[in-house]
């Protein structure tokens, strides 16, 4: 009988395509489970490849861990951007500019509520690995805070001289918030209380901006 590492050629996958698999897989693996699930044995056991394929593709464990961490960063930017997209009214008008900002809270706390598991992976990277999301230019959940302050700044709403850092504290206030209601001590607060206390969040970055 022969393994998945012996068939002939012309049954093997691209190279590429498992690598991929593998990352598809471990980001499965940490959206039921968070990023302790990611292990290599069982995404090559997804994959339908035997385990030692994976170290062709990735140095060890970390190494796989980091892609599907930033991966599962990508999936909460994308979350942020479509409710961005969603938020109606032209670039530089200050009611849109704010609908724009508070949608962008809303779909991180949503995310983190919505995929508990994903979004602690998010922020998982092993520590000699570089985060991608470092890249304010890309489209990033960092990323696409600093854009949503610049454009209130345009729009007259954000003085341009607080500016400058600004979406650090800002990015902490909705962070910490997914973190105390999702696994932090007010996670088993009432559906109810948590909606107020996301909506309250952004309320008061909102009125801390004007």
């Amino acid at each position: 009988m022969t393994t998945a590492e012996e068939a002939p050629r012309s049954r093997r996958r691209p190279r590429g395509d498992v690598r991929a698999g593998l990352v598809a897989a471990g980001v499965e693996l940490a959206r039921a489970g968070g990023p302790d699930a990611v292990v290599l044995r069982e995404a090559t056991r997804i994959v339908g490849v035997v385990p030692n394929a994976a170290y062709r593709h990735f140095a060890d464990r970390d190494e796989l861990l980091a892609e599907v961490c930033t991966a599962a960063m990508h999936e909460l930017a994308d979350r942020m951007a479509a409710g961005i997209a969603r938020v109606r009214g032209k670039r530089g008008n200050p009611a849109a500019a704010q609908r724009r900002l508070g949608a962008i809270g809303a779909a991180y706390l949503e995310f983190a509520r919505a995929e508990p598991g994903l979004f602690a992976t998010a922020f998982a990277v092993p520590r000699q690995h570089e985060y991608a999301a470092r890249d304010t230019t890309d489209r990033t959940p960092l990323g696409l805070l600093c854009a949503a302050l610049d454009e209130l700044v345009e729009a007259g709403v954000l003085d341009p001289q607080r500016r400058e850092g600004i979406e650090y504290p800002i990015w902490s206030l909705v962070h910490g918030t997914a973190v105390l209601t999702g696994r932090g001590p007010l996670r088993d607060a009432s559906d109810a209380e948590l909606r107020r206390i996301e909506a309250r969040t952004l309320t008061f970055i909102a009125a801390g901006l004007a």
